[in-house]
């Protein structure tokens, strides 16, 4: 028999001696508390000697003869009890005797100052509301009188609960994602965005560079696609004259896992008619610094050793001005793959992306849009600490973007980027048919090479694109990744509830 069974074992014969006293702590429907814990705590001078009625779980215990103290948490906050064997009778206090680390109880009594100056509740009566059969990892082991707590990576994702209970940290860090994402809402509702909602299942799953998981629909008899992106439905209804849509839904991805990448995550994309490039900047903007005041207090935020003011404009630069400034390749350096290899083997770029930290296999890459993005990567993405814009991307990776006027190489494109890391990627959209079916065919080309997170054709988003699209700015950002900047999370697994585990056996 293991010793988690063992203590199940005895926790089971504390709930079957309850019910023998006339109390079963799983029978309890309702407890009517009085007060949180926090207004009890912030409000004591005018509570002292008042009765209050108070409920939460047990995160200590400790007896000493004929009394006890345990502090009790209702996830907020925690205040001390008092029980005493003369208040409670010969059955309240067995009770109480019955109670271990995790229970979930109410009680009764009045507010009191212990003699070493602690907020406490005198308790006068107490309701057993659930026996924990498993020994949770907080305050004092009944024995052992030893503090511990949860810390081990793999049980903290894998029981989000238990991290929920004894990690205060972590716990706000995910309150504060939950926060954000109605701050998010909030800032789009007031500015007449309409929240809407697009189909998970998509038979063309697009608006992304990515692979997608596979499923079968039954009803049909046929294999769908998990989404993506959001994109190409969001701006069907721009096409349909609803001009200021966004949504806030989970996507999935076929693809790594890292401290920054989780397959399945939250999105945000919003659309809005007759707004470019430079209005989506402007949206960014606003919407960093309202979401840093509404869940923090304050548009100063520390993230790591830094301090960010989200009250300032962003910083904008243009990403091939910045590609030549780290590695020496100039714009005419960068107008051909054919040119841009031989000049970046002129330059060692190869050793230089080494000694940066990153890496770059020149005989490897196959097209110029995706080496100059490589060279984003290693070389500037790092030195990108306060809030800025890159602007102009080449037209290879971005198939949903207008070109630059006078530049068809380049697109009306931008990524965002916070200490290093991408938040955001907004496009001035395509809103020419013609054009957009040209750059389908293109990417439908490189799939056909081999690149399997090619965008795929989707007629029936180019035949919405036929019937009329005005000019539109689009942005996605994705929330679990804002979340983690401005929490200071270092992995993006702190910021979901339940990321996806490998199973433990």
């Amino acid at each position: 028999m293991s010793e988690e069974r063992s203590v199940a074992d005895i926790r089971l014969e504390k709930v079957r001696r309850m019910r023998e006293l006339g109390h079963d702590p799983y029978g309890v429907e309702r407890f009517e508390r009085s007060h949180a814990v926090k207004s009890v705590l912030d409000e004591f001078e005018a509570l002292e000697g008042q009765g209050v009625r108070l409920s939460g779980r047990l995160h200590s215990m400790r007896q000493m003869g004929k009394a006890s103290f345990a502090h009790l948490s209702d996830g907020e906050e925690k205040v001390q009890l008092y029980f005493r064997k003369d208040d409670l009778g010969e059955v309240g206090w067995e009770l109480s005797e019955l109670l271990d680390i995790g229970d979930h109880v109410g009680v009764e009594g009045e507010m009191f100052r212990t003699k070493t100056g602690e907020k406490s509740v005198h308790v006068r009566r107490v309701v057993p509301m659930s026996k924990a059969l498993q020994v949770l990892p907080l305050g004092k082991e009944k024995e052992g009188h030893h503090w511990y707590g949860l810390s081990d990576v793999e049980t903290r994702y894998r029981h989000r609960h238990l991290d929920l209970i004894c990690n205060p940290e972590a716990r706000k860090r995910l309150l504060d994602r939950m926060r954000l994402t109605a701050a998010v809402r909030r800032f789009f509702d007031d500015l007449g965005y309409l929240e809407v909602e697009t189909p998970m299942l998509q038979i063309e799953a697009g608006g992304a560079a990515a692979r997608a998981f596979v499923t079968h629909y039954n009803a049909y008899d046929m294999d769908v696609k998990l989404r993506i992106s959001l994109e190409l439905y969001l701006k069907r209804l721009i096409c349909g004259d609803l001009p200021k849509v966004y949504e806030i839904g989970r996507v999935f991805r076929n693809e790594g896992v890292s401290n920054r990448h989780s397959p399945e995550f939250t999105m945000l994309e919003f659309y809005e008619a007759y707004a470019n490039l430079e209005d989506m900047m402007t949206r960014v903007e606003d919407l960093f610094r309202t979401v840093s005041m509404a869940v923090f207090g304050s548009t100063e935020v520390a993230i790591g050793d830094r301090r960010l003011d989200f009250a300032r404009p962003w910083h904008r630069v243009h990403l091939l001005e910045e590609v030549e400034r780290h590695t020496g390749l100039t714009p005419h350096d960068l107008s051909s793959l054919e040119t841009a290899v031989v000049e970046a083997r002129r330059l060692g770029v190869e050793d230089l992306a080494t000694k940066a930290g990153g890496h770059i296999d020149l005989a490897k890459e196959k097209n110029l849009g995706g080496f100059i993005e490589k060279l984003l990567e290693v070389f500037v993405e790092p030195t990108l600490q306060d809030p800025t814009f890159v602007i102009g991307y080449p037209i290879e990776t971005s198939p949903l973007a207008k070109k630059v006027p006078g530049d068809p190489s380049m697109t009306r494109r931008f990524e965002g980027y916070v200490v290093g890391r991408e938040i955001c990627n907004a496009f001035s959209e395509i809103n020419d048919p013609v054009d957009q079916r040209a750059r389908f065919e293109q990417q439908v080309a490189e799939r056909a090479r081999g690149d399997d997170e090619a965008h795929p054709m989707d007629e029936e988003f180019l035949f919405a694109l036929e019937c009329g699209m005005p000019p539109t700015g689009g942005c996605g950002i994705g929330i679990d990744r804002l979340a983690m900047i401005l929490t200071g999370a270092d992995h993006i697994r702190e910021t979901i509830l339940f990321p996806t585990m490998k199973p433990e056996h």
